[in-house]
């Protein structure tokens, strides 16, 4: 899993930290991607061909985390299920817009990352 920053040091920099061990193929893109952008900024990689599995969802996580909250602590500061925010966070229940303002609110960002 990949942790965001609590805090950007600069517009120009981003750091990511690997917690946790990833599958080959992935470590194997992630790479790809690194050197496609550091050695020759003219390459690079979409994201979503790096993340396939990424979707609004995992940004909940991340924000999530970073902000020290369970499913369950965060689902009771939006006033939902636990299970509804898991669905959420998987990918599997869509974010509309007022919910994206909600999460927004209490993850400290803004809202149109969930959508």
């Amino acid at each position: 899993m990949l942790d965001p920053m609590k805090e950007q040091i600069t517009q120009d920099f981003a750091e990511i930290c690997r917690r946790h061990r990833l599958p080959a193929e992935k470590i194997a893109k992630i790479q790809e991607a690194v050197t496609a952008i550091l050695g020759n900024e003219d390459k690079s990689l979409p994201l979503e061909e790096v993340f396939q599995d990424l979707h609004q969802g995992s940004a909940i996580r991340g924000l999530r985390l970073r902000e020290g909250l369970t499913q369950e602590q965060l689902a009771h500061l939006l006033g939902v299920k636990r299970s509804n925010l898991s669905e959420m966070e998987n990918g599997k229940r869509p974010i509309g817009k007022n919910m994206a303002k909600r999460l927004a609110k209490v993850l400290k960002t803004d809202y149109k990352v969930f959508l």
